[in-house]
C-alpha cells in the first residue's frame, strides 16, 4: 500500500507510519503540504492529511487532484470549524475524523475509508451508467419517432429496422439511433 501523508507536524506524521505498521507491503511518503502535481507522480493509495486545522485551499487542492484522479482520502484534524466537515465531505474525503489520531486508530480508520470510497466510486459508476443508459434510451426513442413518422412504420418496425443497422454496423443501438437523429437534422438544415 503506497500512502501519502501530508502533514506539517513530522510528530503527528510519524504516528500515522506508526499506526500502520505492520501494513505489507507499505510504502509512506510524507510532505508538509498537499501537492496534487506530487501527489499524482507518487501515485498513492490514499491520502490522508493531518492538520491543527483544515484550511480552505488544503481541501480545493483535494478537490481538484481527486476528482482527476479519484482515490480515498482521510483528514484527521485537532479542531475544525463548522461546515468544514461538509466541505472536505463534498470534496471527496472518505474519512474526516476530529481529535481522534492515534496510532491504535489509523489503520481501522483507513480500512473504513477505502471501504467507504470503494462503495461510493461504484455507486458513481453505476450511476453515471444509468444516466448513459437513459440518455441512449431516449435518443433511440426518438429515432424510432423520426422512422415512424418519415417511412409510416409502426414502433416495432422502427425498432427492428434500427437494430438491423445496428447489426449491420456492429454499432451499439443508441449510436445507430444518434447518427439516424443527426443524419435527419443535416437534412432538414438544423445542424451546419
Amino acid at each position: 500500500m503506497r500512502v501519502l501523508v501530508v502533514d506539517p507536524d513530522p510528530a503527528r506524521a510519524a504516528l500515522v507510519a506508526e499506526g500502520l505498521a505492520g501494513v505489507e507491503p507499505l510504502e509512506v511518503r510524507r510532505a508538509t503540504v498537499f501537492d496534487p502535481l506530487e501527489a499524482a507522480l507518487f501515485e498513492p493509495d490514499c491520502i490522508v492529511v493531518a492538520s491543527d486545522s483544515p484550511d480552505r485551499d488544503t481541501i480545493e487542492s483535494l478537490r481538484e487532484a481527486t476528482s482527476a484522479n479519484p482515490r480515498p482520502v482521510v483528514m484527521f484534524v485537532d479542531r475544525s470549524e463548522p461546515g468544514l466537515a461538509e466541505e472536505a465531505v463534498r470534496a471527496g474525503v472518505a474519512a474526516y475524523v476530529v481529535d481522534g489520531l492515534s496510532a491504535a486508530r489509523v489503520r481501522s480508520v483507513l480500512e473504513v475509508a477505502m471501504s467507504r470510497f470503494q462503495l461510493m466510486n461504484q455507486l458513481r459508476q453505476d450511476l453515471d451508467k444509468a444516466k448513459a443508459d437513459l440518455a441512449s434510451r431516449k435518443t433511440i426513442e426518438r429515432a424510432k419517432a423520426l422512422l415512424m413518422k418519415e417511412r409510416g412504420l409502426d414502433e416495432d418496425a422502427a425498432y427492428r429496422l434500427l437494430r438491423k443497422l445496428s447489426m449491420d454496423t456492429g454499432r451499439p443501438l443508441g449510436a445507430v439511433a444518434a447518427d439516424l437523429l443527426a443524419f435527419a437534422g443535416v437534412l432538414k438544415g438544423d445542424a451546419p
